[in-house]
This record gives C-alpha cells, sequence and structure tokens, in this order.
C-alpha cells in the first residue's frame, strides 16, 4: 500500500467544526506537522476535504 506525507501548511482557527475535527482524525494538530499515513480510501477522502490546508507528497 502507498504511503503519503502529509503537513499541516495552514491553520485550522476559523474553519468549519468539520474540517478541524477531520485534521485531529488524521493525527495534525499543530502547524507545519508532519505524519506518514497508508493511502487507504478512508484516509484519502479525508485529505480531500482538507487539502487546502495540506502539502501531500508520496513517499517511495
Amino acid at each position: 500500500m502507498k504511503k503519503l506525507r502529509i503537513k499541516q501548511v495552514k491553520s485550522g482557527i476559523g474553519r468549519p467544526i468539520r474540517q478541524k475535527r477531520t485534521l485531529d482524525a488524521l493525527g495534525l494538530r499543530k502547524l507545519n506537522q508532519t505524519k506518514e499515513v497508508d493511502a487507504s480510501p478512508q484516509v484519502l477522502g479525508m485529505i480531500d476535504k482538507v487539502k487546502h490546508l495540506l502539502v501531500i507528497e508520496e513517499v517511495k
């Protein structure tokens, strides 16, 4: 399964509560925090909802 490296580059302050909870579910709680996640359909859906707050890159 592919791995993705996601980094939060914009704040969740002032965003709808659903977007804040999605960031928490992805494990991103601070600005510039990075996580490596598996590219499952559930995670890809969460990333799609908050992609304007993230930078996404594929891990080799």
